[in-house]
C-alpha cells in the first residue's frame, strides 16, 4: 500500500482540498480528507481524445515516454494511419507494442481504409472487417467517419460500418470540415458523436446544436484552439481536447497541459478545462481511466500550482510513478518493424508535366500555414521547351505523389504555392491516408532525388538540397514510424525540419504540412497518386486549365 498528500483538485465537487490518497494495486483505496497544508496539488491525468500515434512518428511505446512528462495518462487512438498501409496487422501491431507500456491507449477501428476510393492505399478494410474489429476487446469506438458524402448519401458500406458501431454499443468519432445547417443534422443524426475538424466558431456551433461533442484541436499542423477556446465557457461538458497529429519535436515541449494552460492564462474556469481535458473522454468513450475516486485505477498526476506557468511534478499510471520532474521513468523498449513497399526508383523525366498547346492557365494547390484545407487558386503557366515548369520567384512550385504500393505506376504532379521552398525539394511517406510518397521542390531531379533517397530506405522523410545532396530519417515502421527511442526520434526530427527550413520555407511544420496535400477528404484542392482532386466536388481537375 502507498499513499500520497497533496491538495486534491475534485473536479466533480468543484472543489480543492487537502487529501491523503491511500493505493491499493494500483487501485485508489482511499481519499482522505486532512488538516495538512500542503503545497502541490493532485489531479486527474490529461487525456488527448483524438490523436494518430503514428503521427508522432512514433510507436506507441516511444510515444508514452514522451507523453508520460507532460501529465498525459492515456489517449483515445485512430490507428488509421497504418492501417491504410498494413490492413488490420498494422492494427494489431499497434495493440501488440502498446502491451508493453503502463500509459494506456485506447484504439478505435479506423472506418476509411482507404479514405476514398480516388487514391491507392496498402489495404481496404471494408464492413465485415470493421465489425469483427468492433468486437475485439481492445477496440472501443468505431474511429472518425471521414466519408461524410457516404454518410449524407447513405453509402451502403458507410451505412453498414457505422450500423456495425450501434450494434456494438460503441461510441462513433466523426470528421466533416467545414460542414453546416441540415447536413450536420443528418450526419449526426446516422449516430456519429463528435467532430474534431472544426475550423470556425460558426461551425462548431451547429455541431453542438445537432448534438455533437466538440474536440478542440492543436496539433502540429492544424491549430484550432484560437478559433474554438469559447467553447469552454459558453458549452463546458461538451468540449475536449485533442491534438490529432503532433510531431516528435512538439511532443517534448508540449501536449494537453499546452491546451490547459492557455485555457488558465484566457481566464476560463479551472474545473470547466479540466473536465475537457480529463473527464469527458473517459465518460464518452467509457474508459477505464481513473479520476481520482475510490475504487478507480490510481491514474493522476502532480503540479506545483494551478495557474498557467504550472509544472508536472509527477505522473503516476494504476499507481506507476512514470515520470518525474520532466524525465520520463519508462523504459525504451525495441521494436520490430512492420512494413508494405513496393516501388522503384525514379528518374527526373518522371515528374514532368507536359503543356497543352493554348492552355495556360492552371489549378494550384494553396497551403495555409496552421490549417489542413487548402484553396484552388488559378494561375498563369510557365512554360519552357513544351513542360510547365515552377516559377520559384512566385513560390509556385511542383508537387508530386509517387504510388508506394505499385512499381511503375505513373507518377502524379501538380503545382503547389505557400512552401516557399528557394532550391531543393522535401519527400516524405507520411501522406494522409494512404502514404504514398509525397514531395515538393523547385526543380525534377531535387525532387526524383528525395523520393529515390526513400525509395531506398522503404520509408522516411527527406530533404535534398540539390540532385546530389540528400538527408533522410528514415522510418522503418510502415514508413511512418521509427524503432528508435522518443528522445532520439524527436533530435533527428528536429535536425531534419531545421535542414527543409534552409530551404526556405517559413511554415512552422513543413513536413506536417505536407503530409496533408494528399488527405482527399479535408478541401478544397489535394493530390493522389492518381491525380489532382477537388475536395469540395469530390472529383478530379486537370492540372491545366
Amino acid at each position: 500500500m502507498q499513499s500520497i498528500t497533496g491538495k486534491l483538485i475534485d473536479i466533480f465537487s468543484r472543489d480543492i482540498y487537502s487529501a491523503k490518497i491511500t493505493i491499493l494495486n494500483g487501485i485508489i483505496h482511499s481519499v482522505e480528507r486532512t488538516m495538512e497544508d500542503a503545497e502541490n496539488y493532485i489531479l486527474p491525468g490529461f487525456i488527448d481524445a483524438h490523436v494518430h500515434i503514428e503521427s508522432s512518428m512514433l510507436v506507441p511505446t516511444s510515444f508514452a515516454q514522451l507523453a508520460v512528462i507532460h501529465g498525459t495518462v492515456a489517449t483515445v487512438s485512430d490507428p488509421h494511419e497504418i492501417a491504410n498501409v498494413c490492413g488490420i496487422p498494422g492494427v494489431q501491431y499497434m495493440i501488440d507494442n502498446s502491451r508493453h507500456t503502463p500509459f494506456k491507449f485506447f484504439f478505435g477501428a479506423p472506418s476509411c481504409v482507404p479514405a476514398t476510393n480516388f487514391e491507392t492505399a496498402g489495404a481496404v478494410i471494408g464492413a465485415e472487417d470493421i465489425y469483427t474489429l468492433l468486437h475485439n476487446p481492445d477496440i472501443w469506438y468505431l474511429a472518425e467517419m471521414m466519408n461524410y458524402p457516404g454518410v449524407l448519401f447513405k453509402d451502403p458500406q458507410v451505412m453498414a460500418k457505422l450500423d456495425a458501431a450501434q450494434k456494438a454499443g460503441k461510441p462513433i468519432d466523426g470528421h466533416a470540415p467545414g460542414l453546416r445547417g441540415n447536413d450536420v443534422i443528418n450526419y449526426a443524426g446516422a449516430g456519429i458523436t463528435t467532430d474534431h475538424e472544426c475550423f470556425t466558431l460558426d461551425e462548431a456551433l451547429d455541431k453542438l446544436a445537432a448534438g455533437m461533442k466538440i474536440l478542440i484541436r492543436e496539433g502540429s499542423a492544424a491549430r484550432n484552439y484560437e478559433a474554438l477556446h469559447p467553447l469552454l465557457s459558453s458549452h463546458p461538458g461538451k468540449i475536449m481536447f485533442c491534438s490529432d497529429d503532433k510531431h516528435p519535436d512538439e511532443l517534448v515541449l508540449n501536449h494537453i497541459d499546452n491546451l490547459v494552460k492557455r485555457s488558465l492564462q484566457k481566464g476560463y474556469n479551472l474545473f470547466d478545462i479540466l473536465h475537457a481535458a480529463c473527464v469527458l473522454p473517459v465518460q464518452h468513450y467509457n474508459l477505464p481511466v481513473g479520476l481520482l475516486r475510490e475504487g478507480d485505477a490510481a491514474d493522476f498526476i502532480v503540479i506545483d500550482n494551478i495557474t498557467a506557468n504550472f509544472r508536472v511534478l509527477q505522473t503516476y499510471i494504476n499507481g506507476e510513478l512514470t515520470a518525474e520532474n520532466g524525465k520520463s521513468l519508462l523504459p525504451f523498449k525495441e521494436v520490430k518493424p512492420i512494413n508494405n513497399f513496393n516501388t522503384n526508383a525514379r528518374k527526373p523525366k518522371d515528374f514532368a508535366i507536359p503543356a497543352i498547346d493554348d492552355h495556360t492557365v492552371m489549378h494550384v494547390i494553396e497551403a495555409i500555414d496552421g490549417q489542413l484545407i487548402t484553396n484552388d487558386l488559378r494561375m498563369d503557366a510557365i512554360i519552357k521547351n513544351g513542360y510547365a515548369m515552377p516559377d520559384v520567384s512566385q513560390d509556385i512550385l511542383k508537387i508530386a505523389v509517387v504510388n508506394r504500393y505499385t512499381p511503375n505506376a505513373p507518377v502524379a504532379t501538380a503545382f503547389i504555392k505557400n512552401f516557399g521552398l528557394t532550391h531543393g525539394a522535401l519527400a516524405s511517406t507520411v501522406a494522409h491516408d494512404c502514404h504514398n510518397i509525397i514531395a515538393v521542390g523547385a526543380d525534377d531531379a531535387s525532387i526524383c532525388a528525395a523520393v529515390n533517397e526513400l525509395i531506398k530506405h522503404k520509408g522516411g522523410i527527406a530533404v535534398a538540397t540539390d540532385e546530389h545532396n540528400v538527408q533522410s530519417m528514415p522510418l522503418s515502421v510502415a514508413g511512418l514510424m521509427s524503432d528508435a527511442n522518443g528522445h532520439d526520434v524527436a533530435a533527428a526530427y528536429t535536425a531534419i525540419d531545421a535542414k527543409a527550413k534552409e530551404l526556405g520555407t517559413k511554415l512552422r511544420s513543413p513536413f506536417m504540412t505536407l503530409s496533408f496535400m494528399a488527405l482527399l477528404v479535408i478541401p478544397s484542392l489535394k493530390l493522389s497518386d492518381k491525380g489532382l482532386f477537388n475536395g469540395k466536388d469530390f472529383k478530379f481537375v486537370p492540372v491545366i486549365v
